[in-house]
């Protein structure tokens, strides 16, 4: 057994069901936050603008909204035991993996062509 395959293995326990969540799609995050010795869950709809990941347990993904003047960003691993799920909201046509223009893009430039299932 390669040192690869026994990684692979480990890491096998600790993956969840999550789906298949790629740049370019609109996401609703749901994350268990812990305040006050209480917990509550927060929901997060955002666009993911870049993933990656060097084995399926590291995978993040960054995502990013625009709340007012400002633009948020926010990095999530899939795999964190703190997010309780990931729901796909809708697609856009992108072609790459990385859509960092999308921070200093404004007006018609800024907007994604969606694909319509």
């Amino acid at each position: 057994m390669t040192n690869s395959e026994l990684i692979r293995k480990i890491q096998s326990e600790f993956l969840k069901d999550r789906p298949d969540v790629r740049t370019g799609m609109e996401v609703e995050v749901s994350q268990i936050l812990k305040e006050w010795g209480k917990e509550r869950t927060q929901k997060f709809k955002w666009v993911v603008i870049k993933t990656a990941w060097k084995s399926p347990l590291e995978k993040t993904i960054t995502v990013r909204r625009k709340v007012g003047p400002f633009g948020v960003e926010k990095v999530f691993a899939l795999h964190s035991p703190t997010i309780s799920s990931i729901e796909i909201i809708r697609t856009f046509k992108v072609r790459r993996k990385h859509i960092g223009y999308i921070r200093t893009a404004i007006g018609k430039e800024a907007r994604l062509k969606e694909i319509r299932k």
